[in-house]
């Protein structure tokens, strides 16, 4: 499929058209389970709605046109791209994970795909090259990348992961959740299957659940068709239809998320509540260079580490009033999570310590509301954080203070026993 237009057109024509019979200018929702034959197996393009549905066809052009791939698949969530890109593998193959990947992909790793189906897992530091490069085994057969990575936000360069894969005969998947196609196309740097969770910036309404993928590969294509078919893991008609409704405003979105972003980012940087923040946008990001030579823009999440510990990250979530405490992310809507207790619990301890994913992170999905409405509520919040010395001297007043009333008690008890005696 060839795709000449400019990304904002595609995100409102590409995979679509106006109805042929009415003229509507909207693709319409068929929502018909199975389809009228003209003679046993002859058809026009359509059988039975788990293997192909209209709606879903339009979709899926229109995601393979922003990503400008040969094919997109449309899934029911971004977890059934995952399980069925597996089970493309056969058992014994390793799979190289970067280790910081979403914690529900981990989940899956550890704990579906490695003991059932016998495909070995190993998770490594991508930006650090010597460990990535020893970690490839005979039998590796594909790399799994986040860039930017969740919730850390490293930025690995995809042309190199692609080519050290590639050498070593392993296909790279990237998954594009964090930025979108319209800040980051990794099928043009390189890999062969990008992957989204649609559930967040694409759809961007936080009201559909979905997956994507797009790639160039015919073989994966294929096979990743016939998995989608046989798991049966589709979206219904409607979803399509609701994340192509989407998909119309994504190039507007995108650029607000990408311009709060970047005031919240100097905030949180400024403030003498916070320890460390990351945002690939701003200069003091490590990964800062790599992500200006491979995206068009930094994006909408911002991750940053308060001065203190959980009680901290507990104040500061608490405090917040236009930011909803969830999961999830990529929405028209200002989000905030603590992710060592909410998205990444499922990680081990130890592990989320080696990543960085301390009690004192918070995550951030900026929305696109009023800028300044966004920064007021976050400085409201951080001005209600109270230090680790302020909470410790409360903590030693209270048990000072329950000594004290020990003690009262204690006397009152012993004063009572002697009036008793007289």
């Amino acid at each position: 499929m060839a795709h000449s237009s400019r990304f904002a057109t595609d995100c409102i024509h590409a995979g679509q058209r106006s109805d042929p019979i009415t003229g509507a200018v909207m693709t319409p929702i068929s929502l018909a389970t199975t389809f009228q034959q003209d003679s046993p197996g002859i058809h026009k393009g359509y059988e039975y709605s788990r293997t192909g549905n209209p709606t879903r066809t339009a979709y899926e052009n229109c995601i393979a046109a922003l990503e400008k791939a040969k094919y997109g698949l449309a899934f029911a969530s971004g977890s059934s791209v995952t399980a069925s890109i597996i089970s493309g593998l056969t058992s014994g193959d390793h799979v190289i994970s970067v280790d910081d990947v979403y914690g529900g992909t981990q989940r899956y790793f550890r704990r579906v795909a490695s003991p059932n189906a016998n495909i070995q897992f190993s998770f490594v530091d991508f930006n650090d090259e010597q460990a990535f490069r020893a970690a490839f085994q005979p039998q590796t057969k594909l790399v799994w990348l986040e860039t930017p990575t969740n919730p850390t936000l490293k930025v690995v360069d995809i042309r190199k992961t692609a080519e050290i894969a590639h050498a070593h005969g392993a296909i790279l998947v990237v998954d594009n959740t964090f930025l979108s196609p319209y800040f980051q196309q990794p099928l043009l740097l390189g890999a062969d299957i990008v992957v989204h969770s649609v559930t967040k910036y694409i759809n961007g309404h936080s009201d559909v659940v979905g997956g994507v993928l797009a790639t160039d590969s015919e073989d994966w294509y294929l096979r990743m068709k016939f998995a989608q078919n046989s798991l049966g893991a589709v979206p219904s008609p409607f979803d399509c239809f609701m994340v192509m409704r989407g998909i119309k405003t994504l190039h507007l979105r995108m650029q607000q998320h990408e311009k709060s972003a970047f005031a919240v980012a100097r905030l949180l940087e400024a403030s003498d509540k916070v320890e460390k923040v990351a945002y690939p946008g701003l200069p003091s990001h490590p990964n800062h260079e790599i992500a200006k030579s491979q995206q068009k823009g930094f994006g909408g999440m911002v991750t940053f580490w308060l001065k203190g510990g959980e009680q901290q990250s507990r104040q500061f979530l608490e405090a917040l009033k236009l930011f909803a405490l969830a999961e999830s992310l990529g929405g028209v809507e200002s989000l905030a999570e603590h992710p060592a207790i909410m998205t990444h619990a499922s990680v081990p301890a130890e592990q989320r310590a080696k990543l960085g994913i301390s009690d004192n992170l918070c995550r951030l999905s900026i929305g696109v509301e009023d800028v300044e409405d966004i920064l007021d509520d976050l400085k409201r919040a951080l001005d209600a954080q109270k230090s680790t010395s302020s909470l410790q001297k409360e903590c030693d007043d209270l048990q000072s203070t329950t000594k004290l009333d020990d003690a009262i008690t204690a006397e009152n008890q012993h004063m009572g026993g002697q009036l008793k005696s007289i």
